[in-house]
């Protein structure tokens, strides 16, 4: 037989080409509602007690483990425990070293100016005050007296004497507020030698520091300011 390009084929005898298999059906595996088997009573086991153990030496290795335990949590006790006691002892030597500023030669000198000047003026205008004042009264009437005081009428000493010695004043309750509130100072330690003083002192002069901020000096004695009305009561806060 002849093709239509030339080509010529021949059928060549033999028998059928064989047929397909059949495709196999896929086996399906049956369902099941249990993921994982029951555990078997046999495998479950309760751990025992080492402190109810009638064995000696598993005792004396539970008693010997928990004595470690309460020797460790000791030893962590005490170590923090030593610790905040040497940072508190070093905070009472920072504090008597103000303590010993305080009393050099210049800080008394300038705390005996201020108390001249502000002695002076209270038994100047002693007649203004009632004899039973009542604490809005007398506040106001230590501020005034403050504000005089930076003047050149408020007293015998020259004012710009005065000044500088109110600087010194104003300079060491200043760093003393910083160290207490920066946690470098012991704060009762503090409050025993200055707390006194530094209220006094706020008391006297709280309106010409107000004044010195409105002029420019913004932060002027804030510290101070912070210090004072740290852990006083309200109406010892109020200007």
């Amino acid at each position: 037989m002849k093709k239509p390009g030339g080509t010529t084929t021949q059928k060549s005898p033999g028998l059928p080409a064989p047929a397909p298999a059949p495709a196999k059906k896929r086996e399906t595996l049956p369902e099941t509602t249990e993921g994982f088997p029951w555990p078997s009573s046999h495998e479950i086991k309760k751990e025992s007690n080492p402190f109810t153990d009638r064995d000696w030496r598993m005792l004396l290795y539970a008693w010997a483990g928990l004595a470690v335990r309460l020797a460790i949590i000791f030893t962590l006790g005490f170590s923090v425990f030593q610790y905040l006691a040497n940072q508190e002892q070093k905070r009472v030597e920072q504090t008597m070293a103000l303590v010993e500023l305080w009393e050099s030669k210049n800080f008394q000198q300038a705390q005996r100016a201020l108390k001249e000047r502000l002695a002076a003026l209270n038994a100047k205008y002693d007649n203004l005050l009632s004899a039973t004042p009542s604490p809005t009264e007398e506040q106001v009437f230590r501020q005034r007296i403050g504000i005089e005081a930076m003047t050149p009428e408020g007293g015998a000493m020259p004012v710009a004497d005065f000044n500088d010695n109110f600087d010194r004043i104003v300079y060491f309750l200043n760093r003393l507020s910083i160290c207490v509130e920066g946690k470098l100072c012991s704060r009762d330690v503090a409050d025993a030698y200055f707390r006194d003083y530094a209220v006094s002192f706020w008391g006297y002069f709280a309106s010409y520091i107000e004044k010195e901020r409105k002029a420019g000096s913004a932060n002027y004695a804030q510290a101070i300011e912070a210090y004072v009305r740290l852990g006083s009561p309200p109406a010892a806060q109020s200007k």
